[in-house]
């Protein structure tokens, strides 16, 4: 069976630190959707890595890591990711494969998604630029450029092609974006170079073979539930389906080969960029939830907006994947809050409703809060559940009754060690 591992809010979740922790316990990690947009972020050992494209289990000697046929990739951040993880004798060769039918992020893509943006203006999404949407935009329009293509004679002149189509559609908006290509392009080839001495494989029959022989895969999501392209609070989302079913159509999976299902969610609510946000609060308790949880993003640095727990989200994003185990990260950031107030219905244009509506706009949307009682004890180092504050698992309880699906794990630290199992 396939277990996914999926972001339950606007991404940010810390799905990173669970697949890592996780990883001893299966035989492939599976990246199955998005981009170098995601930002997962380890620590162990007193050292930090953000890995954009690369799985969380790379760093595990007995992982094999795939980048699944769902994810589009950028040759120039991808080098930088082998680069920076060059001290950690990894044989790259043999410990991460990439999906021929991956779609490939070409420096034009780039170009294109900084030109939409700001011909936007002030309706702008808060796109992290980094060409996402583009390169989403010719695989559903039948032009992308795909990791295959690299073994291809003519793979320079299918380039060259698709490029020329990005000029010219650049040339569409008004927008002014000053570009060295030849620059762009230098970066992108020797991307390239890096990313061909890696194995490419068709990664669906490497899967299917992998589930014959009974080997243990989880599929390990991107972003979050709610910046789905269909479920998410569109158009504020991303480029690709983040929730469960994108595991299917990302790795090549039936539904009936997917077995549990781990959603991660903070304690509190983040989002980066553009969007609704019903909880998000702009008074010196979001402040301190920004600066105690040290919330800005892993890919772009910009400041996350953050927010109280929001239930009625949580639900919504539990139900669409089929969740079935929760991990709750950040506690620790909680710390030290005599009330917290946790949104459990929202008024929606003057009726009180229990589900996440087509739109939550603050025209719309004003939450309808419950406030509990904090914790004031440092928790960070607190290894066994019967240990945390009282009012921290009445915080756990009252989440599971909301939700109806059990929080297994519970994250007190940025670390891998700072992680309680029930």
């Amino acid at each position: 069976m396939v277990n996914l591992l999926l972001g339950l809010q606007w991404g940010d979740e810390g799905k990173g630190k669970i697949v890592d922790v996780l990883t001893k316990n299966y035989d492939i990690i599976a990246r199955f959707q998005g981009g170098p947009n995601a930002g997962h972020t380890l620590i162990f050992d007193g050292n930090k890595h953000v890995l954009h494209t690369i799985p969380s289990g790379i760093f595990h000697k007995k992982a094999i890591n795939i980048v699944g046929n769902g994810v589009v990739i950028d040759p120039v951040i991808f080098k930088k990711e082998i680069d920076n993880l060059s001290g950690y004798n990894i044989d790259f060769n043999k410990k991460l494969l990439i999906s021929r039918k991956a779609h490939v992020i070409l420096p034009t893509h780039r170009l294109l998604d900084a030109a939409s943006e700001t011909a936007k203006g002030k309706a702008k999404i808060g796109s992290t630029l980094k060409g996402i949407g583009p390169t989403y935009m010719d695989k559903t329009g039948r032009n992308g450029f795909r990791i295959g293509d690299f073994e291809l004679d003519n793979w320079k002149e299918k380039y060259q092609q698709l490029t020329q189509k990005h000029l010219n559609m650049l040339r569409c908006y008004n927008a002014d974006i000053q570009f060295d290509l030849d620059e762009l392009e230098k970066e992108f080839f020797e991307g390239v170079k890096t990313l061909k001495k890696l194995q490419f494989i068709d990664s669906e029959f490497y899967i299917q073979q992998a589930l014959k022989e009974e080997q243990t895969i989880l599929a390990e999501g991107a972003q979050g539930s709610l910046l789905d392209i269909d479920f998410g609070t569109y158009p504020f989302v991303t480029s690709s389906n983040t929730t469960a079913a994108g595991a299917c159509t990302g790795l090549g999976v039936a539904p009936n080969k997917i077995g549990k299902g781990f959603g991660i969610f903070k304690a509190y609510v983040t989002r980066v960029g553009s969007g609704p946000f019903p909880t998000e609060l702009f008074d010196d308790n979001g402040k301190r939830m920004a600066k105690v949880g040290h919330e800005f993003g892993a890919t772009t640095g910009r400041p996350r907006r953050c927010g109280w727990l929001d239930l009625v989200a949580l639900k919504y994003a539990v139900e669409i994947n089929g969740i079935t185990e929760l991990a709750m990260m950040k506690a620790d950031v909680l710390s030290g809050f005599k009330t917290l107030k946790v949104a459990v219905k929202y008024n929606y244009k003057g009726q009180e409703i229990s589900h996440f509506p087509y739109n939550i706009e603050p025209e719309n949307v004003t939450p309808i809060y419950k406030e509990v009682k904090g914790w004031q004890e440092d928790i960070t180092n607190i290894n066994e559940y019967d240990q945390l504050p009282e009012t921290l698992k009445d915080y756990i309880k009252m989440i599971e009754d909301y939700v109806k699906v059990p929080v297994k794990i519970v994250s007190v630290g940025p670390d891998r060690k700072q992680t309680i199992f029930r």
